[in-house]
């Protein structure tokens, strides 16, 4: 018998109860022709647990449980499909069902529109239900996630999601890697701590903020510097006082290939992690990216990465990065370069733009798909 590979903290875990009801969908439209989406109605209250009527389930607010059906399961876990937005909704179903004397809704799906709809800019999250106290009970009626995906911004997110799921990529790549047993480094990313379990908790739209720039820095790589170069990016996390530090190396074939590039490639971005929290000094944790600038990499690539833990840092720790850093002066040299961006969740389409008298559109252009997004990024790539 095999121990789970990962450690759990019973007094800090959240453990959320989901039931899957197979079949209820078909079941549900043969039992009427009003039933158009075949969800489950769901009303979590005080209950005994009494007989309901047919399709509809009362759950006790004090001890809840999800119950997703053959409808809505694909719908949730697709639009919920980082660790951080479907545990986000479930702690906020769990908080509202608590907080109310009932919150009833007529599918899954449909509290997922509402859940989304409702964005409390104080709390900077999404809610179930309202602020008023004088409100004791919610009722989410049918249609609210139909009226939602019908949307422009609905549509327009989508599609500029799409380049998020680069971040997808380089973690299951890596993961794979070490499941195969091709992994190198000290490293188990399956047991406690590592780059790749900070980099999972990336809700949606901040992946594809940090995809977008990861691919934006490998495009601007210089391409004069000669054969030796390097660039380093600096990326924040969704995470308070986390970082990403990206480096890409520049190196001739022959350097590139010799049994201990990757280990003095890793040696260089741990100097860069180092010179990030010497600059930044709020940070608690460093995640570092090193791969080979793709510009001048033939097509093939590996990436490295670092967890820096930094929540002590000593006089000694700083020194010492300060004086791996002299001779490569990251995040001090008089080029540094710093953009201020803000990133949404919903991305409203742009407004369209007039295409080239002559209709050819060039691969750096604005897609005219109106996704914001250039057309090599985009509509070039299907």
């Amino acid at each position: 018998m095999e121990l789970f590979p990962l450690g759990i903290d019973a007094e800090k875990a959240v453990i959320h109860k989901i039931i899957v009801a197979h079949g209820a969908k078909e079941a549900c439209e043969r039992a009427s022709p009003d039933n158009i989406y075949g969800s489950l109605a769901i009303t979590y209250t005080e209950t005994a647990g009494g007989p309901t009527d047919p399709f509809h389930i009362e759950i006790d607010r004090r001890n809840p449980v999800h119950i997703l059906d053959s409808h809505n399961m694909p719908i949730v876990l697709g639009e919920l499909d980082t660790v951080s937005d479907l545990s986000a909704y479930l702690d906020e179903k769990v908080r509202a069902a608590s907080a109310f004397d009932y919150l009833t809704y007529c599918g899954e799906e449909d509290l997922l529109g509402h859940y989304l709809l409702n964005y409390d800019e104080g709390q900077k999250r999404h809610v179930i239900g309202m602020k008023d106290e004088a409100v004791n009970g919610l009722m989410v009626g049918e249609g609210e996630w139909h009226d939602l995906i019908q949307t422009e911004v609905y549509k327009n997110t989508k599609k500029v999601d799409r380049i998020s799921y680069f971040w997808d990529e380089l973690i299951q790549r890596t993961c794979q890697n070490s499941l195969d047993g091709r992994l190198g480094g000290n490293s188990n990313i399956f047991r406690g701590e590592s780059a790749i379990y900070e980099m999972v908790k990336e809700p949606r739209f901040m992946r594809r903020g940090l995809a977008e720039k990861m691919l934006t820095a490998a495009d601007r790589f210089p391409d004069s510097t000669g054969q030796f170069a390097r660039q380093v990016t600096f990326l924040p996390s969704y995470q308070p006082n986390v970082a990403y530090v990206l480096l890409q190396l520049r190196a001739p074939d022959a350097y590139r290939g010799e049994p201990d590039y990757r280990e003095k490639r890793r040696a260089v971005l741990e100097i860069a992690c180092g010179a990030a929290k010497n600059k930044f000094t709020h940070l608690l944790k460093v995640i570092g990216i090193g791969i080979d600038a793709p510009k001048f990499s033939g097509g093939t690539n590996a990436e490295d990465f670092i967890l820096m833990p930094c929540e002590t840092w000593t006089q000694e720790m700083r020194a010492y990065y300060e004086e791996q850093n002299k001779d490569w002066n990251f995040f001090s040299t008089p080029h540094l370069c710093q953009h201020n961006d803000r990133v949404t969740q919903f991305v409203p389409p742009p407004r369209p733009s007039k295409l080239a008298t002559s209709g050819k559109i060039g691969r750096n252009d604005l897609c005219p798909c109106g996704s914001g997004l250039k057309y090599k990024r985009c509509c070039l790539e299907r």
